[in-house]
């Protein structure tokens, strides 16, 4: 039995979807129904009582939740994307990881939804956007050395989950204007091969339709 991804398209399983592909391990995927909490088996709560992508479920059957612990497990099938354990790189990224979990996903997600769902009406938009630039901002003083990954210039763990984000600027029609560097980074994403596959195999996710329109 292989390993099975959760996911749904768009969201942040697309994250470990990524890593999946960068790694070429064996999976299979499962994709969910997160308006009616279903999948091909019946109810999705089944599998994971919390109501959110992803889930890894592993050969023994054992289920991974949590975005940042899913990447960092399935890092550890391939050194050359995780840091050696204990050294200053290895928390640096466990910082990263812990940062785009806690200040941008769910900062993304609007209080104002029913569900776990970016915004979908002007106001949730607005108020979002609000919470996320500054945090984006931030990130994106970390590309002022000129390098070229979250961590340097070697592509890790961690640009997955970050492109997430950044992939999600495009859905809701936020401005790169004042993130150059940020938008770089997606444009490099995107010519990945493990991300074009991504796409591709997911296909459109769900529509984000403005009520006030």
């Amino acid at each position: 039995m292989m390993m099975q991804l959760f996911y749904a398209a768009g969201a942040s399983s697309m994250a470990p979807h990524i890593l999946l592909r960068e790694l070429k391990l064996d999976f299979e995927l499962r994709h969910v129904n997160l308006d009616q909490k279903t999948w091909s088996k019946g109810d999705y709560n089944d599998v994971n009582p919390k109501s959110y992508v992803p889930v890894l479920e592993l050969n023994d059957g054992t289920r991974l939740t949590e975005c940042a612990v899913i990447l960092e497990y399935l890092a550890s099938h391939e050194h050359r994307l995780i840091a050696d354990y204990d050294s200053k790189q290895y928390w640096q990224q466990r910082q990263w990881l812990n940062y785009l979990a806690t200040e941008l996903h769910k900062n993304f997600i609007s209080p104002f939804r029913t569900g776990n769902w970016l915004p979908n009406t002007a106001e949730s938009k607005a108020l979002v956007w609000q919470r996320v630039l500054p945090r984006l901002q931030f990130v994106e003083t970390t590309f002022e050395d000129g390098r070229q990954w979250l961590m340097g210039n070697d592509f890790s763990l961690v640009d997955p989950y970050l492109f997430v984000m950044t992939n999600w600027l495009h859905r809701l029609n936020y401005s790169f204007e004042t993130l150059p560097r940020l938008k770089a980074f997606d444009s490099r994403m995107r010519e990945r091969a493990s991300v074009i596959d991504t796409f591709k195999v997911e296909g459109k996710p769900h529509a984000l339709t403005d009520s006030t329109n």
